[in-house]
């Protein structure tokens, strides 16, 4: 649904202004049953190939050949559609188990892909200016009992790295080691007081982890992610990675891929997470959006606002949030992208804020220090 702009005084405007899948996963351990999984979309994803505003008269005609059928689509309400490459975020969406948010951006606005990603997993304002990730600062909001994170990855993405300390754990095609040789190295390790604990955390990753088979497919991915958060004793917090999502030339069939493998990774992760779906939130961004229009290669460039996804039980589903901005040319932001009318940092506050029972603003200040926020966004969780 469309909502007048009334209800959008809960989010900060950022104003006119301001798989296949090769994924890696990074874990933070908190308290309380609540699950939070934040998967970003690197390469900036198409919104308006994703969250199809069908009933917009210049959707079409800005798409031309790449324009989404409203026939095919799967509708969402009398003004957009889902993608029909994701018929499991459908399923979700029916079930109240899945909500999108239409023109969100972060601050950024010069549509670098490195500068817009360490934006977003910074929550900064401008690139570089923040030193830890929004994921680690809210980690560090949650009372302690245990190593804070884990990153299921070969270095730690930005959005996790801070004063919480992380560890690492990377899934790995070569032959498994014998249990003979782990304890020989484990012996090495012993009288080390630096290498030793690093071995024993090392040695709880792989044991989270046994049994889950080592490829990198959007199923296996999602099944390993499900092993790690659905243990009493595992994390609360985790971060997937998805790359390939710049869809320059060729976009029909490479978006495609693209959501198919998303939607397959999510569906692993409710059917494996079992009851703890229940208490899930899943996040999914991008550091921005693409052009409206088609460019002369059947893709679309580099743009601004873009579409966010939440999956999970824990989600208020079965709603489309958009300040709709219209995509005819007066209404497009630099005469050539969708306006941004709901800020993503609002967006990310907001949900963490009530997936964790954290005061909205306290949460706002942390995770987004400079950017001065008003109250969060609200009512897009169970609480």
């Amino acid at each position: 649904m469309i909502l007048p702009r009334r209800h959008f005084l809960r989010f900060a405007a950022v104003g006119a202004g301001a798989i296949l899948v090769s994924p890696r996963m990074a874990f933070a351990s908190v308290p309380g049953d609540r699950r939070f999984i934040f998967i970003i979309q690197r390469g900036a994803a198409d919104g308006l190939n994703t969250v199809v505003p069908y009933g917009d008269p210049e959707y079409a005609g800005l798409r031309r050949e790449i324009a989404i059928d409203p026939t095919t689509a799967i509708k969402l309400d009398g003004h957009f559609a889902l993608n029909p490459a994701m018929p499991e975020a459908g399923k979700m969406f029916s079930a109240g188990q899945a909500l999108f948010v239409h023109a969100t951006a972060s601050p950024y606005r010069d549509r670098s892909h490195f500068d817009g990603q360490n934006v977003l997993e910074t929550g900064g304002t401008v690139p570089y200016a923040q030193r830890d990730g929004w994921m680690n600062r809210l980690v560090g909001l949650m009372p302690r009992s245990k190593d804070e994170a884990i990153a299921f990855a070969p270095t730690v993405p930005p959005a996790l790295r801070g004063a919480a300390d992380v560890a690492s754990f990377a899934p790995s095609g070569l032959p498994q080691p014998t249990d003979d040789l782990l304890a020989r190295v484990g012996r090495m390790y012993q009288s080390d007081p630096q290498l030793h604990p690093m071995w024993d955390e090392a040695l709880a990753a792989r044991g989270m982890a046994a049994g889950q088979p080592p490829g990198q497919k959007p199923e296996d991915l999602g099944r390993l992610a499900a092993s790690f958060l659905s243990r009493p004793d595992g994390p609360r917090i985790a971060m997937l990675e998805t790359g390939g999502w710049d869809t320059h030339t060729g976009e029909q069939f490479r978006l495609t891929a693209q959501l198919k493998a998303l939607d397959t990774m999510i569906a692993a992760l409710r059917d494996n997470l079992g009851p703890v779906w229940n208490q899930t939130v899943v996040l999914v961004a991008t550091e921005f959006g693409r052009t409206a229009a088609v460019n002369g290669t059947g893709g679309t460039d580099h743009g601004t606002a873009s579409a966010a996804m939440l999956f999970g039980g824990a989600v208020k589903g079965g709603r489309v949030i958009a300040d709709w901005p219209g995509l005819s040319q007066a209404n497009l932001y630099e005469q050539r992208d969708l306006k941004p009318t709901i800020g993503l940092d609002t967006l990310i506050a907001g949900v963490t804020a009530e997936s964790f029972g954290i005061d909205p603003e306290r949460a706002a200040r942390a995770l987004f220090p400079a950017a001065g926020l008003g109250r969060p966004a609200e009512g897009l969780v169970h609480i």
